[in-house]
């Protein structure tokens, strides 16, 4: 895949106010997904779940592009087509989580660093050949007492662009994730100075590695206040803090922006995106949500073959909102219960 090839897959995941499914959870976060339901997490159960999102009449409208962990991407729809020719059918974007998760840093306690590049090349080449075409990198920022520090950042940043650069060797289109997370009880002036270093830092590095800047989508936090403030921010804050950042630190030539929800309840996270695109930016500013997706369907479906066409359509449904939160359209009157 050449650079206009990499530039035209980019801009069509986001295109028309599409987002992205993150179906991408390791095996050990699904089978925390299904003990909240009471389901067992086996291969076979794994699959059809992936299979009833996949297979939701419409989700094309609103999804242009679904990131797939290692084990999914080589399962298959019950008729035996390969779930990447299911998603590519439709018009919908195969993706990819590459790295191998976040592990603790040496020397810099409550602090993680992603591993996964040793191999990571053969990896991208037997990826392509199964159907992906755009990969994930996920990076963890912790905010605490004297955290993040300067060598944690800086290290993920370098990570993340060493990732990036394979990705574009190997004709996949790279998904930039430094995620700083919302977990912490700080205001959400302080998630903002610590993404902006945080975002200033990764395409520093992405820039020394030659990394084609239109050839990739960003996938970071809101800035947001952390879930145990006292005071929680506004959605109208989050957006004015979010674009002022992003305006900031974030290049023009970046073809969209894909929000992760970092744990924000459904309606939250399609709120908090509906007012970032009031304000707008140069750049597409989409999602790329897991559980803000998933949330609702996963409970009706609650292992239960005969609730499939009703976890579709509580499926369907957030992505519909989230479409519409992208291009700034959505209101909370929208909102449908989901039939039972």
């Amino acid at each position: 895949m050449g650079a206009h090839e990499l530039h035209d897959t980019a801009q069509a995941i986001v295109a028309d106010h599409k987002g992205i499914l993150a179906a991408d959870e390791s095996t050990g976060t699904i089978k925390k997904r299904f003990d909240s339901i009471g389901v067992e997490s086996t291969e076979e159960s794994r699959r059809f779940y992936r299979q009833l999102l996949f297979t939701t009449p419409g989700m094309e409208d609103s999804i242009g592009g679904v990131i797939l962990y290692d084990e999914t991407l080589r399962q298959s729809a019950g008729d035996g087509t390969p779930f990447a020719e299911v998603l590519a059918s439709k018009g919908v974007i195969p993706g990819i989580k590459v790295d191998t998760g976040a592990h603790d840093q040496a020397g810099f306690p409550g602090e993680k660093i992603t591993e996964g590049l040793d191999g990571l090349r053969a990896r991208l080449e037997e990826y392509r050949g199964l159907g992906a075409r755009f990969a994930k990198w996920r990076a963890v920022i912790a905010i605490g007492d004297g955290i993040p520090s300067v060598a944690c950042t800086r290290a993920n940043a370098h990570a993340l662009a060493r990732y990036a650069a394979l990705c574009q060797e190997a004709g996949i289109v790279p998904i930039v994730e430094p995620e700083v997370l919302m977990d912490a009880d700080n205001t959400i002036e302080r998630c903002y100075d610590v993404t902006s270093r945080t975002l200033k830092w990764t395409f520093h590095e992405l820039i020394v590695q030659g990394v084609d800047l239109r050839g990739t989508l960003l996938k970071p936090n809101m800035v947001i206040s952390g879930k145990g403030c006292a005071t929680q921010a506004s959605a109208e804050q989050v957006a004015e803090l979010t674009i002022q950042c992003f305006m900031t630190h974030v290049p023009a030539a970046v073809p969209g922006i894909v929000f992760l929800s970092g744990g924000q309840s459904e309606v939250e996270a399609t709120e908090n995106l509906n007012a970032i695109n009031h304000i707008g930016g140069p750049w597409p500013l989409s999602f790329s949500y897991g559980r803000a997706l998933q949330a609702s369907a996963l409970h009706v479906w609650a292992g239960d073959a005969g609730n499939a066409d009703a976890a579709q359509a509580a499926f369907a449904q957030r992505a519909r909102m989230n479409a519409l939160a992208a291009a700034g359209e959505w209101s909370a009157g929208m909102e449908q219960p989901v039939p039972a």
